[in-house]
């Protein structure tokens, strides 16, 4: 899951060097929340106009999950 949402970001970004995931163990919900860290000056081209990709980003992870039976949460910090 982590290298989907790596391939993802690295896409939109200019400077894929600043690309940085941690992942949180599951909480008591089971879900594992993903925390994504990008440069400053891409932070627009992931979060896009109203969020719409960052919605995007977070139903493709959603559905990769849903295939191995997990649940998962993006943040985007």
């Amino acid at each position: 899951m982590k290298d989907l949402l790596a391939a993802i970001v690295s896409g939109l970004v200019e400077d894929k060097s600043a690309i940085e995931i941690t992942v949180d163990e599951p909480n008591a919900e089971g879900i594992v929340i993903y925390h994504l860290h990008v440069a400053p000056n891409d932070m627009g081209r992931v979060i896009g106009k109203q969020g719409r990709i960052a919605k995007a980003i977070r139903t493709v992870m959603r559905a990769g999950a849903g295939r191995n039976n997990q649940k998962v949460m993006v943040e985007i910090e």
